[in-house]
């Protein structure tokens, strides 16, 4: 293999030097020079990016323009430290090759994560499409709120992971990113919806020009569903509220509804309206991780947020079994230790050698938690964890 230093290179600690790769020659060279480059499932892209696997990890590696790489690495840091979701950025490089002076950036590569062709290219995934609009909604709403406007969106710029069923989309591409302190104004917001639109069905329309896209699938009206699912969170999560001064009950039941939908808040604005002796209030939002933390901290699973709210629910509801059997009130602290010891470990325990072929424990417990779910709507009874590991088994063997 092939290698030389790169002019410059700057990296986060814990990762690779990368200074065995050849970075003398443009990345479409790397294939007769490099024996790290691995192959994964990739949406387009209007620059050479190459893949390569050290030790089982896998990284990015994306050629640009001099100067782009570092700008676009320092985008991707902000909205990280924001807590958006976003790829990892590992570090970037100035070159000089064959082919004249490039910049590179690194990235770690989302694992368990699928591009949108795969979504619309392969029918035994078509039952994620309304969550893949719901997830591009939800990610536009979450950067949007962080003063992030991406003036790029598109689905070749997103990769999605499954969760609990639906998708969790993640942002892979921020070079026309500008980010601005506070939410982002309605101007910059409708921009981006628009150049959103645009984007989404351009793609989809190349997809089904190529006869790419299976038979019944509808494309035409994608990037406007897509915009009035953002509207539609945003005014629920935005809106102001107007309450008499003995409802304060209610600013609890909005946060409620808020975190439900997996945002935790930042703080609640309350002041006299203009309606006399009522009171107007709004509760302002900071991430989209609530139960992710939530489980996170009090079991150290790491999930994502509809998985964790899966799961914190049946932390809830082994809470109130564990308080009714002792007649006392648990903490939830002790439930999640119980829950964690009694039921999470030994159900994924109970599949075996089976548990390799899944990369993801955290989404295999929650489709155990759904086959549960139907068993015991069929059954009338609570089947129990065991019972449904064992029928789920049956069902993967007949596949």
């Amino acid at each position: 293999m092939d290698s030389s230093l790169p002019e410059k290179i700057t990296l986060r600690p814990g990762y690779p030097d990368f200074y065995d790769l050849p970075w003398d020659y443009p990345l479409t060279e790397w294939m007769d020079h490099c024996d790290y480059l691995e192959e994964v499932p990739r949406g387009l892209s209007r620059h050479p990016v190459n893949f390569i696997n050290y030790s089982g990890i896998i990284y990015a590696i994306k050629e640009m323009p001099p100067g782009l790489a570092k700008t676009e690495y320092d985008q991707l840091i902000t909205m990280e430290r924001k807590r958006l979701p976003v790829v990892t950025a590992v570090g970037f490089a100035a070159t000089d090759t064959s082919a004249g002076k490039r910049s590179v950036l690194i990235t770690r590569f989302l694992d368990r994560s699928l591009p949108y062709r795969s979504l619309f290219m392969r029918r035994s995934l078509m039952r994620y499409r309304d969550h893949l609009l719901d997830a591009v909604a939800g990610l536009m709403v979450q950067i949007h709120l962080a003063g992030v406007y991406w003036g790029d969106c598109s689905l070749s710029n997103t990769l999605f992971r499954r969760d609990a069923g639906a998708l969790q989309a993640y942002l892979v591409d921020a070079e026309t990113v500008e980010i601005y302190p506070g939410i982002l104004t309605p101007t910059m917001r409708l921009h981006d919806l628009e150049i959103m639109e645009e984007n989404v069905d351009g793609g989809l329309a190349d997809l089904g020009t190529a006869n790419l896209i299976m038979d019944g699938v509808p494309i035409d009206d994608t990037g406007a569903s897509i915009r009035i699912r953002y509207q539609n969170l945003w005014e629920e999560i935005t809106r102001q509220v107007i309450i008499n001064p003995d409802e304060k009950y209610r600013i609890q039941e909005r946060i409620q509804v808020l975190n439900s939908l997996g945002f935790s808040i930042g703080e609640v604005l309350l002041e006299p309206s203009d309606a006399g002796d009522s009171l107007q209030f709004q509760v302002v939002v900071t991430d989209r991780n609530f139960h992710r933390d939530q489980l996170l901290g009090l079991t150290g699973i790491e999930a994502e947020e509809m998985q964790a709210r899966k799961m914190m629910n049946e932390i809830h509801e082994h809470k109130a079994t564990l308080s009714k059997s002792h007649n006392r009130s648990t903490p939830l602290s002790l439930v999640a230790y119980h829950w964690m010891e009694e039921i999470y470990s030994p159900t994924l325990d109970a599949m075996g050698s089976r548990i390799d072929q899944y990369s993801d424990p955290a989404e295999l417990y929650c489709q155990i938690l759904e086959h549960k779910w139907y068993l015991s709507e069929k059954a009338k009874h609570d089947v129990g964890h065991q019972y449904a590991v064992e029928d789920f088994l049956k069902t993967i063997d007949q596949k």
